[in-house]
């Protein structure tokens, strides 16, 4: 590893040339990655709600849809609004009451309920059900949508996934410039304290931020990612990563004592660098890979990029960051300073003192703990996590109150169907609790209308050679236990009329959603305890302090999580599986540097007490400074970010960094004092100091 640490110092020169070079492609990879803004695109391919997407798509040449409201207009002018509407490139069809009657049905002689669908309660608003060619987050519908709203004005709404996508898009790119640098120099300024030069925190940022570029045009390769991902993987890349910085240049110094030429001491830091940093971000890879075991395709997406940006992080951290230490070491010589370091003694002797009242806390922690992790309110409908004032959350307000509606649903079933059957499914359709309306072709058939005077229009665009389309509302807000019963009341009605019959649309899918996450969570969970407790395993060749050590973070988290139930906070769904794994890979390595100085003191020779308050000791400024930096990174977002799930996840893995931190600095040592004995036993390297234990015991309480 010294021969491969002593060539990266030779060619240090060159490896910049390189590493700014590469900044090329991976720019030209970054802007040409597309960013799908529509979650609920990640579902599996072959559930009903997806399928019947590519129904609507294929045999309908219907993708993204939405209703649109128009207020205090007359016929005159609707009329125009939806011809001009009709226009925009890929907006597909638009529907109102003259295109199911080509104005040849008086709306006197129609059913109440009829009409009331496209008017309203106060009988001043106008509904149009719109439907695009192209898909919910297709840049074509996001485009779309921008033009609608510079016809529509403020009298005309558009409520829909594509609006809600497109308000989504705006926000997080308006954001995630600014908020990108207040965590840059938030980080910035704990390394100022922390480190002992003014250039050295510069040299982290450079490094680090070649490492994000690199894994954003990396991406290219997936062809697209998530929003979600976009907006929070150089978050997390800075805050995970930024330890292995500080690892490096806590080396080099160190190596500097014994080696006088810079270059001799940066190759023996790079080495033992390379092993530490190595051994230590397997487990935070361990963490972001476990959630590519959901089912909902989202977990891949960002495991897949956020374990890229750590290994990126890793390479550029002992090849990258070095060569900039080296190129400008004169600079970070004249720009020194005194760090500041934590004197770990007070809190040393005191949980050495009262380690057995610890213990008892921890336990007695826990039980609120797990029972607010269990319990936290959590919310799927995907328009929550954005400002009320955005124009898409407007819409569904206008919607809910001149409508009595929350969404819209398709049904789909066999073209064949007789008028007879379609109706009588349509009527048990509507006596679900509920349920507004069911509107399809045959909707209008009636005694009192001939059938000669419906349009053709009508029966083409609800109809194709395979299916029959019907509309169905809801008063219902979307991923609600009321609206997820109803989906699944429409869906047994469905059936019953006929068995490959689908039911398509938001609320249906967040249903569909909602039961996946929830196993997919557990799954994840499960996967990421079990793979890091075996890398634990190995590294500390021991089948107790993986235990010990999980357990310790563990708790960490279930707090975390239980500190927004106990407040009253709703989060997003996604937000515990990405504590439970993001926290557990990324700060479970305070608790793995803080047991191998144990180790390393207990096969030293050193009793239980010694060994414990060394490693105490030993560990407190590089925890306390990971945790600070994983904060810095994280907190700024949290508290800039308008976009609620963004946010969310920010706040939660900010305060877990800090959690982990306490915990680890607080807890760990008494486990280690507790369970001693049983660590001795069950660690392969530690076992022959078993037989003696009971004198070193002895002597200590002495």
């Amino acid at each position: 590893m010294l021969k491969v640490s002593e060539k990266i110092v030779k060619f240090r020169k060159l490896i910049l040339v390189l590493a700014f070079l590469l900044l090329i492609p991976s720019g030209m990879g970054y802007l040409n990655t597309k960013v799908n803004y529509d979650i609920l695109y990640y579902l599996p391919d072959e559930i009903e709600t997806m399928k019947g997407q590519d129904v609507l798509l294929d045999d309908f040449g219907k993708g993204a849809y939405g209703m649109f409201v128009c207020n205090g207009m007359n016929k005159s002018e609707v009329q125009n609004m939806k011809e001009e509407v009709e226009q925009i490139d890929h907006v597909a069809k638009v529907i109102c009451f003259d295109s199911l009657t080509g104005g040849r049905i008086p709306k006197e002689v129609l059913p109440e309920s009829v009409k009331d669908i496209f008017y309203g309660r106060d009988g001043n608003s106008t509904l149009m059900f719109l439907f695009f060619d192209t898909t919910t987050s297709q840049d074509e519908t996001m485009d779309a949508v921008e033009e609608l709203r510079q016809i529509a004005g403020k009298n005309c709404f558009l409520s829909s996934m594509s609006a809600i996508s497109t308000d989504t898009k705006n926000l997080v790119e308006s954001e995630m410039m600014v908020y990108t640098a207040i965590a840059v120099a938030l980080c910035i300024l704990v390394l100022l304290v922390t480190t002992d030069s003014f250039l050295i925190p510069i040299l982290f940022m450079i490094s680090i931020g070649l490492a994000v570029i690199y894994n954003l045009g990396s991406n290219i390769i997936q062809g697209e990612i998530s929003y979600i991902t976009m907006a929070l993987v150089a978050i997390l890349q800075l805050g995970v990563t930024m330890d292995y910085s500080i690892f490096l240049y806590h080396s080099y110094k160190e190596q500097q004592e014994e080696y006088e030429d810079s270059k001799e001491a940066m190759a023996h830091a790079i080495a033992a660098t390379i092993v530490s940093v190595t051994g230590s971000s397997l487990t935070t890879i361990a963490g972001f890979l476990a959630m590519c075991f959901m089912t909902f395709a989202l977990g891949l997406d960002m495991g897949v990029v956020m374990a890229k940006g750590v290994v990126l992080g890793v390479i550029c951290c002992v090849t990258v960051l070095p060569s900039l230490i080296l190129v400008f070491d004169k600079w970070v010589k004249k720009t020194g300073h005194k760090a500041i370091h934590i004197k770990g003694e007070k809190l040393t002797k005191l949980i050495t003192k009262i380690y057995p009242v610890i213990a008892i806390l921890m336990v007695v922690l826990s039980i609120p703990a797990i029972h607010g992790n269990n319990n936290v309110k959590v919310y799927y409908k995907l328009d929550e996590s954005l400002p009320e004032e955005l124009p898409s959350r407007q819409a569904n307000a206008v919607l809910a109150d001149n409508f009595e509606l929350s969404s819209i649903s398709m049904v789909l079933v066999d073209a064949d169907m007789s008028t007879v059957d379609t109706v009588a499914m349509m009527d048990d359709i509507q006596n679900i609790d509920g349920v507004s309306f069911a509107l399809g072709a045959d909707s209008l058939k009636a005694p009192l209308i001939p059938e000669e005077m419906l349009p053709g229009e009508l029966e083409a665009e609800l109809t194709s050679d395979n299916w029959k389309l019907i509309l169905v509302s809801s008063e219902y807000e979307v991923a609600t236990d009321e609206a997820n019963a109803q989906c699944e009341a429409i869906e047994k009605v469905i059936k019953s009329y006929d068995p490959d019959g689908m039911l398509v649309g938001e609320a249906p899918a967040t249903k569909d959603l909602v039961r996946i996450t929830d196993r997919d969570f557990r799954v994840v969970s499960i996967v990421s305890i079990g793979a890091i407790f075996l890398l634990i395993c190995i590294v500390l060749k021991s089948v107790s302090l993986p235990i010990i050590l999980v357990a310790v973070i563990e708790l960490a988290i279930n707090v975390n999580m239980a500190l927004s139930y106990y407040t009253g906070s709703v989060l997003p769904f996604i937000a515990s599986v990405c504590v439970g794994t993001i926290q557990l890979g990324a700060t479970v390595d305070y608790a793995i540097l803080m047991t191998t100085r144990y180790k390393q003191e207990r096969i030293g020779g050193a009793g239980r007490k010694a060994a414990v308050a060394t490693a105490l000791m030993a560990s407190v400024n590089a925890v306390f400074t990971s945790a600070l930096g994983f904060f810095a990174a994280t907190v700024g977002v949290a508290l800039y970010s308008d976009v609620d799930l963004i946010g969310s996840i920010c706040m939660l893995l900010a305060r877990g960094a800090i959690l982990s931190m306490i915990i680890v600095l607080i807890f760990l040592p008494s486990m280690f004092l507790i369970f001693d004995r049983l660590i001795l036993a069950t660690t392969w390297d530690m076992r022959h100091l078993n037989k003696r234990q009971k004198e070193v015991n002895n002597n200590e309480e002495e």
